[in-house]
């Protein structure tokens, strides 16, 4: 069976398992899990790589991701062998990178970039691995396991060299179907394969494939005993924790819940004393009201316990993390304490924290020295966590009076937003009424001044429109009911969009002339395209609202040099700006015009309209977005710029989206 010659067409592509299940029909494909075939093909390349002889080697990654990992392995198999292939469906730069052996990058479409091959031939021995992945219509859930690991295979694995020449000579056309180049290294290779299969003396070391398949079994059954322990230990800690955040939790007095806590702690470490006990960083000494101890321990309960003198105590209070102590009589930090008055041999102590306030502290004491189990050690932890959310909670139940003023306020707000929606309703409908008023009395009225009083009522029909709209967009946004979509975006087309949807809007007003600045090179930016228009658009309705006609607007996009202050601290951004000539804003304001309703309260709203929202929109857009916004000005009539950041995308405009680089082990 001659190898053809290079085609003058991509042939037909077909997969080169059911091309080798078709020629050798006896042959019966068995399922394999991803790590069983790292296991077989690191073997089979163990074989190469021992260096006995140089055979031709044919790989197939799927995907370029998955070649990566490989890449340096293949360098040296590379150095071994007499000749490499290795196929991949290209994701980035595979088929641009030079390398000491033969790449063939498939494209999308095709078969092989399903299927997971490794073929060995050499005058000496012959081996194959010819995968196809069976694909699930829905991945399940992985349950904390390696989804990786879990994919699975089903093909043919062989020693037996008719099998491994047949799988060669099927893929080789698939070779050159990529590349017609490739002929004159692989034309002459099948006679000697022929040959070496037609004789006997066939000889392969099958000691890598054992100790590979050993060590992966063996470093299997290791992850599952300590995954096993590992799973042990967060049932009993989840238990405990769920027992005793219970009991807590049905109690909102701060008292009975440190008695509670205290008392279950004790019990399911079986320590020779629990204390818990509120305080603060610069409390001198506490008294002891909630403890659990050992029959024959030494009670606490009552005593003033001192914080101030005890440097072991107060490493936990400042450094807000466990400390513990196996052995008291060797700890530095307890030589000065009187810790042989209490019996106290071990010693852990727990801060209980709430957004870094300290709340209290736990205490384990062991009458013995001994080390700290790690389990018991996450478990007082857990358990300080749990108190000091229920305390947090107790103390939200014991202010409601602050909670009342909190509602007071919602109420006043509440009546300021009607007050602004009636007065922004009340103005526009009032026009439309004396528009239609007036073309309803008078059917004779003249085509012009009828035009012009449809004009007018739709003008205003727009602004009730916009003002609905803001109302439902700042809801949404501020309950976090917007669907996201970041990916990649390109500043420049953003910019010119919003631009053009400004044109076209208002298109029978007199604008201020509008100068883009775009250069060239910029990096894309990660949002969500659609909301990004939307901030620009707002922003440049509020500069045209603000500056007259004869006025100025700038659009510019940069990058922040490096003399310039890092909005977003070791993250690397895009800056947009929108400055104009208009009215600008005082100094004490630049914060202000933010916030909701801001103009509701000045005049300056009453003589250009709108509900103050815009602003307020733009903030939690772009927020949520990952940025940062603000104004700048040098005063009232002075204009004004505003400036908001976003991340860059991590590749610059034409490139490849960020996570298409991200790389995975085969």
């Amino acid at each position: 069976m001659p190898i053809p010659p290079p085609p003058l067409a991509h042939p037909q592509r077909t997969s080169l398992l059911a091309d080798l299940l078709a020629a050798l029909p006896q042959l019966h494909p068995q399922l394999y899990f991803k790590s069983s075939l790292v296991a077989l093909s690191h073997a089979m390349e163990d074989q190469v790589l021992s260096g006995q002889s140089h055979p031709v080697v044919f790989a197939n990654f799927q995907k370029e991701r998955y070649y990566r990992q490989e890449a340096r392995r293949y360098q040296r198999i590379s150095q071994i062998a007499e000749q490499v292939y290795v196929l991949a469906m290209p994701e980035t730069d595979f088929s641009q990178t030079p390398t000491p052996y033969q790449t063939v990058a498939l494209d999308e479409a095709d078969p092989l970039t399903q299927e997971w091959h490794l073929i060995v031939l050499d005058p000496a021995y012959a081996t194959c691995l010819v995968c196809r992945e069976r694909l699930l219509r829905a991945p399940s859930s992985s349950n904390g396991r390696d989804p990786d690991m879990a994919r699975q295979f089903e093909g043919i694995w062989s020693f037996d060299p008719p099998v491994a020449y047949q799988a060669a000579l099927h893929l080789i056309p698939k070779i050159l179907a990529y590349r017609p180049d490739l002929y004159p290294l692989l034309d002459g290779l099948r006679n000697r394969w022929e040959d070496s299969v037609t004789r006997n003396g066939y000889h392969l070391n099958p000691a890598p494939f054992a100790e590979r398949l050993i060590t992966y079994l063996q470093a299997g059954q290791y992850k599952l005993q300590r995954t096993y322990k590992a799973i042990q230990l967060q049932e009993r800690k989840e238990r405990l924790v769920n027992r005793i955040s219970t009991a807590i939790r049905r109690s909102l007095d701060p008292s009975q819940i440190l008695h509670i806590a205290v008392q279950e702690l004790g019990q399911a470490t079986a320590v020779a004393r629990c204390l818990i006990y509120r305080c603060q960083r610069d409390q001198a000494y506490v008294q002891v009201k909630h403890e659990y101890c050992q029959p024959d321990t030494a009670s606490l309960q009552t005593q003033d316990w001192l914080l101030a003198g005890n440097p072991f105590l107060q490493e936990a209070m400042t450094a807000g993390e466990f400390v513990l102590a196996t052995d008291s009589s060797r700890d530095p930090r307890l030589a000065t304490v009187a810790w042989q008055t209490w019996g106290i041999g071990a010693w852990l102590a727990v801060p209980m924290l709430y957004q870094d306030r300290l709340l209290g502290l736990l205490e384990l004491h062991q009458a013995q020295p001994q080390p700290w189990d790690p389990s018991v050690v996450e478990l007082a932890e857990g358990i300080a966590f749990q108190v000091g959310v229920a305390l947090i909670q107790a103390e939200a139940y014991q202010h409601l009076d602050e909670l009342n003023h909190q509602l007071a306020a919602l109420d006043q707000a509440k009546s300021d937003l009607i007050a602004v929606t009636g007065h922004e309703l009340r103005t526009p409908l009032s026009t439309i009424q004396v528009c239609l008023e007036s073309l309803a009395a008078d059917p004779d009225m003249p085509l012009a001044v009828r035009q012009e009083m449809l004009d007018t009522a739709l003008q205003d029909a727009g602004r009730l429109r916009q003002l609905v709209q803001d109302f439902l967009t700042l809801s949404k946004l501020e309950s976090g009911r917007i669907q996201w979509h970041i990916e990649a975006v390109s500043p420049e087309e953003c910019v010119e969009l919003a631009v053009s949807n400004l044109n076209a809007r208002r298109r029978q007003q007199v604008l201020p002339s509008i100068d883009l600045e775009l250069p060239e090179g910029l990096p894309w930016v990660s949002a969500d395209g659609e909301w990004l228009v939307e901030v620009l658009r707002k922003l440049l309705d509020n500069a045209c609202k603000f500056t007259p006609a004869e006025g100025q607007i700038w659009v510019r996009v940069s990058q922040p040099s490096a003399g310039q202050m890092e909005r977003i601290p070791g993250i690397p951004t895009v800056r947009f700006t929108i400055a104009d000539t208009g009215r600008g804003i005082a100094q004490d304001r630049l914060e202000a015009i933010f916030d909701r309703f801001y103009q509701a309260e000045g005049s300056l709203r009453r003589s250009v309209g709108g509900t103050g929202l815009g602003l307020a929109i733009c903030r939690l857009i772009i927020e949520a977005m990952g940025g940062q916004i603000w104004a700048e000005s040098a005063g009232e009539q002075q204009g004004s710029a505003f400036h908001f950041v976003l991340p860059v995308a991590g590749l610059k405009s034409g490139g490849l989206r960020g996570e298409e680089k991200g790389s995975q082990a085969r």
